[in-house]
Formats: C-alpha cells, structure tokens, sequence
C-alpha cells in the first residue's frame, strides 16, 4: 500500500462502522504463495501483493484487469461475483465472475519468484485484455522508472527490479498517472505525451498499462520479483520468458499447483480436520527461513494498530509447538517444518538469553516494536513469555524430534541461556516480575506469563541436557507452582489478570487460560494436587462464561473484560478468534488432566467441543477459504489480520485431539463441512 492506495480507502471507509481508513484488508479473498511470494486475489480478481512481510521485496501494489474493446475498457471488478475457490488440496484459486452474458474463469498461483493470472472468456468475443499493474520497487511509488523490454515491462527503483509478460505477447503498453481505468484516456496516451514534449511520461511512475491478445479465448499474465544484486537483468528477462512460454494454459498451471502442493503440504490422508486448510494458511504466512508473520500487513501506516507483518516470537513458538502436538499424534511429517523453526530460534536469540520483541521473518533482523527494553537498557517494556514460549518448544523438539548432534549441541546451548534468563525474571516470590503482557497492551505480573513460565520450566526438566540443567529447572517449577497460589482469586473463583501494584486484578482473560497447558507440563514430573484440579476447573468455566459474548450474527470468546481495541462505534468487546479457539484447546487439555487424575472430564470436552465448532468451517468465525481473522464485530464483519495464524494451529491441534477422543473414549469430532 502506498499513499495514494491509502487515501482511496480512507475515501471508500467514509461513515462505515467497521472499516478503519488507510488499511489495505484481507478480510474477503484469498492468497496464493506457498514459496515465499504472498498475493491476495479479491473476489472479483483484483491482486493485491502483501509479500514484503515475507521477503525484500515489494512487488505488486495492486493489479486489475479489464476487457478492451476499440480502446474502450471494462474492468472486471464492474463484473458480479460469482465463485472463488481452492482448488483441490492446493493454493491455487479459482474466481469466477460475469456480466451480460460473459463469465470470466480467473486462475491464480505463485510459483517461486513468480505470479501467474490466467484468464479464461466465455460467451462473447473476448477482444484484448487490458491490464493496469501498479508496482513498489523498494517499496518506493514515487521515483520510480519502467523499461520496455521487447516481450515484457521493468518497473524498477534501485535493487528491486519487477517485470510483468503475457504469454501471448503485449500489443502495446506504457506507463501512466492515473492508475484507473476510468482515469479518462484512451488507449494509452502515448502519442498526445510525446506531442506535448513530454517523452518521460511512458517512463517514469509506477502504473503499467498494457494491452494483450486473447488466443482462444485465454492469456496468462505473469509478474516476477528480482533484485539486482542478486539477479542479473539478462537471468531474469530469461526467467520471465521460460514462465509465459511454460504455462500459456489452464493445465500447466494446474499441474503446478499440484507438484508445490505435494512438496509443501501433507498428505490430506493424513491431516484430520481442518488439517489441511489451516497447514495452507501457515504456509502462506511463512518465510524461507521457516518463520511466521503474524498475518498479512493490512496496516503499514501504523494508523489503527501497531502492525501484523512480523514474527513475534511468542505467536511463532506456540505455533510451532501446535504443529509439533499435530505432528507427533497425526504423523504429518513435519520435521522439516520443525527444524527450521528450531534453527531460526538458534540464530535470533541475543546473547543476554532473551529474543527480541518482534522481526523479520526473512532474516531475523529487528523489526519495529514497542517492547525492546533488554535492547534498551530497561527492564519492564519486555514481554518474558516470547522467551518462555521459544524455551518450551525448543525443549521439547530436542525432546520429541531427532535433530542432529550438532543441532543438539547448539540448541542445549540456547536452552542453558534462555533458562539463565528465566531465572533472571523470576521474582523472590516465585512469580515473574512486571513485564508486558500477551496482549501487549498491559504491564504487570500476568498469570499469563506465570503459566509460561511453568511450562518452559516443566519442559527444561524433561529435556536431554546435563542433570546440573535439568535438576535446575524442576525446582524452579515447583517454585513457580507454588506461587501460582497467590493469583488466586477466592471471591471470583478465578485467577489474577495480573498482580498490579501488589494487588490481585480479577478481571477475566481468555491469555490466563494457558494455566490449563501448564499443569499439564507440570503434571508430568511432578503431579498436580486436587485443590489446584478443583481451581483450574472454577477458572476455566467461569472465564469462558464471563467471556463469552453472542449476537445474532456471532458467537466466541472476548479477549479480556474491558477491551476496547478497535471496537469502533460498537459497545462493548470484540470476539477474537484466538481467544475462541485458546479456550476450545484449553477445555480438551483440561478434560484429558481431570481423566488421567481418574476424574470425569467428560463435560469439560464437551465444551471444548461446542468451543471448536465455533472456529471450525461452517461456524460463525470461520470465513471463506476456511479462514480466521483475529476478530469480529457483533454484526459479523470480520476485522484485522485475516488469516491469522495462531488461531489456526490451536484449531488445527484442537481437531488432532478430538480425532485422537473419539478413538479413545467414542466422542464425536466437530464436523469439518
């Protein structure tokens, strides 16, 4: 998104209720990119690139195309909807859409560095296509500058080099102002430029519009994203030409969803659920080097949140421990999933321990945040669950994987560092002191954070390291186990928020729910007393019901009491569908604790259940493309990141689990269609 997008959706988001302007939203569409290029497609086939999250570099701000007939252009965006779809266990998408008799069949994918849009015409002679793409090198729409290569176009400012060809070859082309089709000129105004002496208007800006023949109907458009340093002009106009000679038909492309697919995805025999749906969404929103965004940046400005387009550490380790729970009980063969992940806590930890607030998933570099205070100097403006969180999965894929000698090695290194640095955080009380919290909105000492830290400590006890480590980490546990006693809240039957100012702040929150996950780590080398069972089920039951917030059109959970972030004209908290999905996951975990203490946690997996439902396709927070976006207004409309992808692996473990309760005790699993 640049400024000028910026301003047309500030315009468009005029006296809505539940648009915030300037943002650039994903909440309907689907993405396409499982090999690092991230491409939205609107359901009337408008392409918009949100891959600069996820690579250097920028690409597409957005594409659309139209039929021209005599230099007269109708876009496609003028046509109606009709479908938009996955096709079959791939990322490649299907969009449909007609006026006055002609239906168009729009296929997308990204293959590599490259983008491919196939069209398709039906019932009416197709005339030309009529393309208008607007590009970022470097991010940059302004000083910007095109070449006209023989068979393609070169939008370039000064490393980022973007090109886009037609695999029937363009008829003509040339860069405009205005990037609309309705910005009054036809043709392309090349003449009238050059006759006012004005020759740099053909090569200067960012907007290509080009003109291409249909051949039978059908034309591929292909984009590609180089940079120079890497890639010499001469490599990538050949890269270029192989893409549009290679898939100048609807079967090409379609053989090449299927081989990425079958290199990316699981097997679907072996994904139960909303398996492979929610592994597609997890793959989209990563980077070569194996780490996730958080979700697609719709909000560069910063106007109405603080940005989605970066790996936090903390969402990035709890998904990757959810993959790893789906993994080992659905043999998903994720190995290669985990390794990276592993690899990149390795390479990201600071020598003090810890792991930054947020940053780049494609390499690991500091990216803008709001909780650096290690980085600082400070102490409070830090959120220690990132590092409890990265901790417990790397203690538990030296645990559960096979990783190699040296990785072992390395990794026992980070652990012994990260556990020094626990420790460091770990008050005379046996709580954490005052941090951030999840929710990175607080500062206090958050049963969140406790539970976190209960967890890494649980999980540094059982892991292949030195007994010195080990022994070390098992009596911090008890430590903190204890001391989770002091968040008590007898009156509400609940656990503290947080301790503020030494007092215990009873409201709800959906965060304090990773108490449940914690005792069951806990639980493993220890035991778990009946007084703590008896609390964990008050805390569990009466979050959820306090939480819980229906309308006619929705039904979940709220983040905590008294949230108003991004509610807009509404009354009242937003659903989310992290805290939805967090409680479903934390009711079957809780179900599985009580059964192993020869308790009935039958009611309790009901709930989890019903929970489920709710995030699980056909539920009300379940968007097409199967999607999650992080929260809903109580009208329905969906808002915010979309898809996000936390919420996607707690689904996705939730369903393994469920699978897992039907063949051990005969439950029913969420129906998944």
């Amino acid at each position: 998104m640049n400024h000028r997008t910026a301003l047309a959706d500030a315009e468009a988001s005029e006296d809505d209720p539940t648009r915030f302007p300037g943002e650039r939203r994903s909440t309907a569409g689907l993405f396409t990119g499982l090999d690092g290029r991230l491409v939205h497609v609107s359901p009337t086939g408008r392409l918009r690139e949100y891959s600069d999250a996820l690579r250097p570099q920028s690409g597409l701000v957005v594409g659309e195309f139209g039929l021209s007939d005599d230099g007269e252009v109708t876009p496609f965006s003028a046509f109606e909807p009709v479908e938009q779809r996955y096709v079959g266990e791939t990322a490649r998408i299907e969009t449909r859409y007609r006026s006055d008799g002609t239906t168009v069949t729009q296929t997308d994918l990204a293959v590599d560095d490259a983008h491919l849009t196939h069209l398709s015409v039906d019932g009416t002679e197709a005339g030309s296509l009529c393309g208008l793409l607007t590009f970022a090198p470097d991010g940059e729409s302004g000083r910007v500058g095109q070449l006209v290569h023989e068979e393609c176009v070169e939008v370039y400012h000064r490393t980022e080099r973007d090109f886009v060809a037609v695999s029937t070859g363009i008829e003509e082309c040339g860069g405009v102002r205005a990037p609309t089709f309705a910005s009054g000129q036809r043709g392309l105004g090349t003449e009238a430029s050059l006759e006012a002496g004005r020759h740099e208007d053909g090569r200067l800006g960012d907007t290509v519009r080009l003109v291409a023949p249909f051949e039978e109907g059908e034309v591929t458009v292909v984009t590609l994203l180089t940079d120079s340093e890497e890639t010499e002009r001469s490599d990538a106009l050949a890269t270029l030409a192989g893409y549009a000679d290679r898939f100048d038909s609807h079967e090409r492309i379609v053989e090449a969803a299927e081989a990425q697919a079958g290199t990316v995805l699981p097997d679907p025999e072996t994904a139960p659920g909303t398996g492979l749906s929610d592994l597609r969404v997890l793959s989209l929103l990563s980077a070569p080097t194996g780490a996730r965004i958080a979700g697609p940046e719709f909000d560069h400005f910063y106007a109405h949140s603080g940005g989605y387009g970066y790996t936090w550490f903390r969402d990035d380790a709890e998904i990757a421990g959810f993959l790893l729970d789906a993994d080992l009980a659905s043999e998903l063969d994720l190995s290669a999933w985990h390794a990276k992940s592993a690899a990149f806590y390795r390479e990201t930890q600071r020598s003090d321990g810890t792991w930054p607030h947020r940053v780049w998933s494609f390499d690991g570099s500091l990216a803008p945040g709001w909780a650096n205070a290690r980085i600082e100097g400070g102490e409070i403006e830090y959120q220690a669950d990132q590092t409890a969180s990265v901790v417990t999965f790397l203690a538990r894929y030296l645990r559960e994987t096979t990783p190699t000698p040296e990785e072992a090695l390395e990794t026992g290194d980070v652990l012994t560092r990260g556990l020094s640095e626990l420790d460091g955080s770990l008050a005379e009380d046996g709580l954490p002191g005052a941090c951030q919290n999840a929710w990175e909105n607080m500062t206090g000492r958050f049963s969140h954070t406790a539970a976190t830290f209960l967890t890494a400590y649980s999980e540094l006890a059982r892991a292949p390291l030195s007994g010195e480590v080990t022994d070390r980490a098992d009596a911090r546990a008890e430590r903190v186990y204890d001391a989770i006693d002091d968040l008590w809240c007898e009156e509400r039957g609940v656990y503290a928020l947080r301790l503020h100012d030494s007092e215990r702040e009873d409201r709800l929150d959906a965060s304090t729910l990773a108490l449940v996950s914690a005792h069951l780590a806990y639980d493993a080398i220890s035991g778990v007393d009946d007084e703590r069972l008896d609390r964990l089920v008050s805390h569990l039951e009466t979050t959820i019901d306090g939480l819980s917030r229906e309308s006619e059109a929705i039904s979940g959970l709220a983040r905590f009491e008294g949230d108003d972030w991004r509610v807009g004209e509404q009354e009242g908290e937003k659903v989310w569908t992290v805290s939805t999905a967090w409680a479903a996951h934390a009711a079957l975990r809780l179900a599985d604790l009580l059964d192993s203490h020869g308790r009935d946690g039958e009611l309790i997996r009901d709930r989890g259940v019903g929970l489920l439902s709710l995030v699980s396709p056909g539920g009300p927070l379940c968007v097409e493309g199967e999607y999650l976006p992080e929260q809903f207004f109580d009208d329905g409309s969906p808002d915010s990141a979309t898809p996000l992808g936390w919420p996607h692996a707690i689904r996705l473990a939730s369903h393994v689990r469920l699978a897992n309760d039907e063949e051990r005790v005969g439950t029913t699993p969420v129906p998944t269609d």
